[in-house]
């Protein structure tokens, strides 16, 4: 692993904030990292207000959006909420939709099918659109290159309005209102928004229009963290207000499909990484191995007792989703073993049985054991899909646009993309990629890198400083969890290997003789050596509680240690 200190920020600056909010200068340093340099953008940061959300009606379209959804309640048209299957979809259809049906009963839902229709708005959609006389299709979390779709909507007298939050392509679609923050022409102040965030400015401006407040709102707002966090965007601005507060829905009054979710876990209180970890996976797996609209269904359910069935059903879908990417990246494993792939720049693997709604978190799982751009493969119908995930400052997006001659279509961002590729061209493509990847990346982008906030002294340490990073919280991209460094450690000599076949590490350390705090490394078993007989070492670690029998102490999350 690369070791990164973030640079120092500027001593003045540290001392004068630090005075200002009456806080240590270790509390002062982390804040201005985050570009926080006086009490009014403290207090911004510490307590987000849903009063500083920005105006909807900023985003480029939305009075147009706005305008062609009061004339359709006007004129009584039948209205289709469209999204994705993953759970930044299925949490937008939930959102407009219930939101929708508050006032307005001619509202209904689509999902596509994950293997007949694939990602994004799809003919099949229309059809049915068509079928079932809707006149309007709002979609969400897709659709800002659905140029080709939106105009065979138009061809059927269907109207397109969408909610999008990916880059666009070089045309905009013509639809009535494309709302993407991501638009060149677009002048909306928080760029970072997912698809569930867009859907909510929409349903902003609605209500603004109904003379409802931001709190009639704060209901749906359970939704929007839950996306937030699932789709990994930054927690920064807008995002992190809408995140702060959906995380208060969640765990004061949840809808009664995530308040069934919470009942099958022994967790009081939630977090966003409980939400990415433990809500988002399973509503995500509704589409991985079944359909969506279980999803949908589950997060708009009313009776509580209802969603409670819905919850099991689901959380049945996710067991068989766990038990098939388990297989799935072992076998892939061997594969990369098998072929003698471990070299070179690039993981690019392919089965025809293997599961295409687990195709993405393999490729996730592979990514963190070889460390570098991964595709993995499996047959779709005629053609071969891949889901593809990158290391780190490597846009992946932009590796698989070099190769699109090999390439049917692709989609995603700079982290994680999509694509379709005819069987043929596996192989072309296959050496292309990792052309191309040799050529653009620089090799230390191949080593893991851990930023370190700044270094601590474990006499910092102390409840109190615990309690204010707390107050950080949510973490996420653009405010992730402080990372600390301490030198000069010392194992008290009760370091050992823990956990099955001794896979990590405990010990307690102490500095210049001072302090004592347990450390608790996952899967650094094999530092041991760096740490036994009282050498010196030094850890990068997060500062965590631990609950032992009721007493609370606490303790340091170990990244990594060093000689």
């Amino acid at each position: 692993m690369r070791w990164t200190l973030k640079p120092k920020p500027e001593p003045k600056l540290v001392n004068t904030l630090s005075e200002e909010l009456g806080v240590a200068p270790i509390i002062a340093t982390l804040l201005v990292q985050r570009g926080i340099t006086n009490y009014q953008e403290a207090k911004n940061f510490f307590r987000p207000n849903l009063l500083q959300l920005h105006d909807p009606f900023l985003m480029k379209d939305m009075d147009k959006a706005v305008t062609r959804i009061e004339k359709a309640i006007t004129n009584q048209e039948n209205i289709l909420i469209y999204g994705d299957y993953d759970v930044d979809g299925t949490t937008s259809v939930a959102l407009l939709s219930s939101y929708l049906k508050t006032f307005y009963p001619n509202v209904a839902t689509y999902i596509p099918d994950r293997y007949t229709e694939g990602y994004g708005v799809s003919y099949q959609g229309i059809e049915f659109a068509c079928d079932n006389d809707f006149s309007l299709i709002i979609a969400l979390d897709c659709g800002v290159k659905a140029i080709d779709k939106v105009a065979y909507a138009h061809k059927k007298n269907i109207d397109f309005i969408i909610c999008d939050h990916h880059r666009p392509g070089k045309h905009i679609p013509d639809a009535i209102a494309v709302l993407d923050p991501k638009r060149e022409d677009c002048k909306y102040p928080y760029k970072e928004l997912c698809g569930c965030g867009v859907g909510f400015k929409l349903i902003q401006a609605l209500a603004r229009n109904r003379n409802e407040t931001i709190k009639d709102l704060i209901p749906y707002l359970d939704l929007v963290a839950t996306a937030i966090g699932a789709d990994i965007v930054p927690i920064t601005g807008e995002n992190r207000i809408l995140a702060y507060h959906g995380l208060k829905v969640i765990n004061e009054n949840p809808r009664p499909g995530f308040k069934a979710i919470m009942q099958q876990t022994n967790k009081e209180k939630f977090t966003i990484t409980d939400v990415v970890f433990i809500i988002a996976p399973r509503i995500n797996a509704a589409g991985r191995m079944k359909h969506g609209n279980h999803a949908v269904t589950l997060l708009t359910e009313t009776d509580y007792n209802l969603a409670t069935q819905y919850a099991i059903d689901i959380n049945t879908f996710n067991t068989e989703r766990r038990d098939t990417d388990k297989r799935i990246t072992q076998e892939a494993l061997l594969q990369i073993e098998k072929n003698n792939e471990k070299e070179g720049f690039t993981t690019v693997v392919y089965d025809e049985t293997w599961h295409k709604g687990v195709i993405g978190i393999v490729a996730s799982r592979l990514t963190e054991t070889y460390y570098r751009p991964t595709l993995v493969f499996t047959k779709s119908g005629e053609k071969l899909a891949a889901s593809a995930r990158s290391v780190k400052d490597f846009d992946v997006y932009e590796a698989l646009e070099a190769c699109k001659e090999h390439i049917e279509q692709f989609g995603g961002h700079k982290y994680a993309a999509g694509l379709t590729l005819k069987e043929e061209n596996y192989n072309a493509f296959k050496a292309k990629f990792e052309e191309v990847v040799t050529k653009t990346i620089a090799p230390k982008l191949l080593n893991k890198e851990i930023k370190i906030d700044t270094k601590i002294d474990l006499s910092d340490i102390t409840p109190k400083l615990h309690r204010i990073l707390q107050q950080f919280a949510p973490f996420g991209p653009g405010n992730m969890t402080p990372v600390f460094m301490a030198e000069n450690l010392q194992d008290t000599g009760y370091g050992k290997q823990v956990g099955e076949d001794g896979k990590h590490l405990r010990f307690t350390a102490t500095q210049n003789e001072t302090g004592k705090i347990v450390g608790i490394g996952f899967n650094l078993g094999e530092k041991y050596e760096l740490i036994k007989n009282r050498k010196l070492f030094k850890a990068i670690f997060t500062i965590d509680e631990n609950e032992w029998n009721g007493t609370k102490s606490l303790q340091l999350k170990v990244k990594d240690v060093k000689g």
